[in-house]
Order: C-alpha cells, then sequence, then structure tokens
C-alpha cells in the first residue's frame, strides 16, 4: 500500500533506517537534493491506482470492475481515489494513455515529410504492429470489444487516444507527399486507413482471437511488405 501522504521532502528529515538493530533505531539524514529528485508522492499514488485498475480491468473486465476493488488493492479510501479520478471511465482513460505511453511506438516513430514513400511506411507499419501486437495493446482491444455493446463510450475513448492518433501521422505524411506528386492526389485520411488495414489484415484477427502462432516476425514482415506493394499500386505514381 501507498500512505495517502509522506513526509515533504523539502526539508532535511530524520528518516529511520531499514538496518535497525536490537540496541534502537538507527537513523539517517534525508540531503534535500537527493529527495527532491525522488518521484512525487501524489503521482506515485495515481500510477498506483492506473497499475491496480489495469490489472482489474484485464481480469475481470470493465463492467465487473468496481472503484473500491482498486481502492482495497491500493489502499486509502474511496474519496481518495475519486480526488484522481472522478469516474471508472477516467481511470479507463488514464489506464488507456499509460499503456498507449509505454507500448505505442507509431505514435512516436519518425515520419520524415520529405522521406522516400515506402521505406517510410515500412519504418511506421513496422512500429504499428508491433504495437498492436502487443499483449497489453491486444488486450485493450479485447476489453473494449467485449463491452462496447454496454459501454460505446470505451470505443470512442480508445480509437481516439491509440489508432485515430496513429492513423492521423500517416495521413499528415501521405498528404505532403499528394502534395508534392509522390502519391496520386486523393483524401490521406482515406489512405492512410486503407494501408493500415492491409497491415493487419493477416494476423491481428488471429492474436485477438487467441490463436497463437500469428506472431511470428517473418510473417508480420511478409504482411507490411504485401501491404506496401498494394499500397503503391493504387496510390503511387510511378513504380
Amino acid at each position: 500500500m501507498i500512505p495517502d501522504s509522506i513526509t515533504d521532502p523539502s526539508s532535511v528529515a530524520l528518516t529511520q533506517s531499514s538496518d535497525e538493530d536490537v540496541h534502537g533505531s538507527a537513523f539517517v539524514v534525508v540531503n534535500p537534493a537527493v529527495a527532491a529528485k525522488q518521484p512525487d508522492s501524489r503521482a506515485l499514488r495515481r500510477q498506483a491506482f492506473v497499475d491496480a485498475a489495469r490489472d482489474a480491468f484485464f481480469a475481470d473486465g470493465y463492467g465487473q470492475t468496481a472503484m473500491s476493488t482498486i481502492v482495497a488493492a491500493v489502499g486509502g479510501s474511496k474519496t481518495t481515489l475519486w480526488s484522481y479520478f472522478p469516474s471508472k471511465q477516467d481511470l479507463f482513460a488514464a489506464v488507456v494513455d499509460d499503456i498507449a505511453g509505454q507500448y505505442s511506438s507509431a505514435l512516436t516513430v519518425e515520419l520524415d515529410p520529405a522521406g522516400p514513400i515506402e521505406p517510410t511506411l515500412r519504418r511506421f507499419a513496422t512500429a504499428m504492429m508491433a504495437t498492436i501486437l502487443s499483449e497489453p495493446i491486444v488486450a485493450l482491444h479485447r476489453i473494449v470489444m467485449g463491452e462496447a455493446q454496454r459501454f460505446p463510450e470505451l470505443g470512442v475513448l480508445f480509437y481516439e487516444r491509440g489508432p485515430q492518433r496513429g492513423r492521423a501521422r500517416l495521413a499528415a505524411y501521405i498528404g505532403v507527399a499528394m502534395a508534392d506528386g509522390r502519391l496520386r492526389s486523393g483524401e490521406p485520411m482515406v489512405a492512410a486507413q486503407q494501408f493500415a488495414s492491409m497491415c493487419k489484415s493477416g494476423c491481428f484477427q488471429e492474436m485477438l482471437l487467441g490463436i497463437e502462432g500469428f506472431r511470428n516476425p517473418r510473417t508480420v514482415a511478409q504482411d507490411i511488405e504485401a501491404a506496401i506493394d498494394t499500397f503503391m499500386r493504387a496510390w503511387g505514381t510511378a513504380r
């Protein structure tokens, strides 16, 4: 459990050492400069709630997870949890953002606007597939799909924080390539959606269904090359 508050690290404090012996307590002086570099207690507690929520959502689903369960796992009170996340939907959004921040390389991979088409598409597709085939992202897809009928807002939330952001980055690159004549003129977002869908067509559904053997790097690479070839045949100006 993480306490609701800890001693202010901005001042020199006496802290009990873990080397306490039978003759009495040993104490060490906390250096303010060192203490100031430690993670903020509020940030640590917020992350503890996010971690507990992720584990609970993955184990029991969104609908079956109660806020009280998350409080019990971390410690403290519901009031404390609500001070960070006013609703379970806000907490789910934080879980999505946390996982995206760790695993979604498609949101950060370099896309040089002037870069050559095929290598840039390959770089983006490799990052995207590494993202969507990672276990946490697959688990998020399963949760959202399983709860979408009862909680449609989860689908919107997940899409806006993940897939939409990645496709928007790719569409921006494609738009530049269309404008300077490297790709045929058209709607950049349509082209981006088509390319992303072709990359996923070979193995992503199988992964969602829990069918093993479709995460093979060679298979994924072949799917990416096939998607690039088809994309360039449809949108390229010269081969």
